[in-house]
């Protein structure tokens, strides 16, 4: 593209929102983005390197009542919404009925399927939108992500998980029916800015715990995107006492031997062109500092030596592969940009 585009955010002061200001600050296709509040929505700061000192010296970054018509002047090209899922429900409509381009961080639109739908809570009300909505992992939908006008940005957990399983599943080396365990481990910032009993320092600071067993919200996300029923995959995320960073050991049984050139010759191939996507194959399996602070998923395995179980290793950031880094890469697909701008 020859001109830069207008971004605009609410949200901004997650950890995800501000990660995402980072990186629009310095893509060099976009302009400063705005920074969106509703009225009445209550706010501590007036810029958000009040909260975010590290924003200092670029010019601020100011916060703005939501105006439809001063965004339509300002240009703005593409909203981005890091929020509540219940925050997008509300205003992601209006944001689409007014021409605007849509690019959310939450749940709000990620899930086709009712049923899933419904560990959110949601009303059909917006159904249209639910169908119409693209899901967006730029390594499974870049065609369909170009001309989204809805972009759903995937979850963290289940940006690791699908990443590594797409290739075998579709290859049809995985044996569905024996069924796929997920054990995965973030880091604490994955829970959100809000300081809860659990999350706080005190209680995660030399503390290893499970938790939403059979009933995290991402579940679903990797059945549809994977095309697989409900009692196929086991998914158990767990807390790492760490900021940041997610790493996934995915158990699988092959539906018949294979051999290690085999499998990571699926991976490789798979993946060939995909430049946020980096394949350890077996020679070394990836660990969460080599992805962290990077929009880089890794992806590595181990088989046995009869060669009929395998285990996946797929790390990621969490708040840049898994949220912030991933939603630039999506619109870099959506205006043509470079797949890499502002992510390297």
């Amino acid at each position: 593209m020859n001109t830069r585009i207008q971004p605009a955010v609410f949200g901004a002061t997650g950890y995800s929102g501000f990660e995402l200001v980072r990186l629009l600050a310095r893509h060099p296709g976009a302009k400063k983005p705005l920074l969106l509040r509703r009225n009445g929505d209550s706010g501590e700061c007036s810029d958000l390197s009040d909260v975010y000192p590290q924003l200092l010296g670029n010019g601020g970054f100011p916060f703005e009542t939501l105006s439809w018509e001063r965004m339509k002047n300002a240009g703005v090209d593409v909203v981005f919404f890091a929020t509540p899922h219940q925050f997008s429900r509300e205003l992601v409509p209006d944001a689409i009925s007014r021409g605007f381009r849509v690019i959310d961080l939450s749940g709000a639109w990620r899930l086709k399927q009712a049923a899933n739908r419904k560990v959110y809570g949601f009303a059909e009300s917006a159904a249209e939108l639910d169908n119409s909505a693209v899901y967006g992992l730029p390594e499974l939908h870049a065609d369909a992500i170009k001309h989204a006008t809805l972009l759903a940005n995937p979850g963290c957990y289940s940006t690791c998980i699908i990443l590594a399983l797409a290739p075998w599943v579709r290859a049809g080396f995985v044996d569905l029916q024996h069924g796929i365990i997920c054990d995965s481990k973030s880091g604490v910032s994955g829970a959100g800015k809000q300081p809860t009993p659990k999350t706080h320092f005190v209680e995660v600071e030399g503390d290893f715990s499970a938790y939403n067993v059979f009933g995290h919200r991402h579940t679903g996300e990797m059945l549809e995107q994977l095309g697989l029923e409900g009692g196929s995959l086991q998914f158990t995320p767990h807390l790492l006492p760490i900021p940041r960073g997610i790493l996934s050991t995915i158990y699988v049984k092959l539906a018949k031997p294979a051999t290690v050139e085999e499998l990571e010759q699926a991976l490789r191939e798979f993946y060939a062109g995909k430049p946020w996507v980096r394949v350890f194959g077996a020679a070394r399996l990836p660990q969460i500092k080599f992805s962290v602070n990077t929009n880089y998923c890794d992806i590595g395995f181990a088989l046995s030596p009869d060669g009929q179980r395998a285990v996946l290793v797929s790390c990621v950031d969490n708040l840049l592969k898994g949220a912030a880094g991933q939603a630039v890469q999506n619109l870099n697909l959506m205006f043509g940009f470079d797949e890499k701008e502002g992510l390297q």
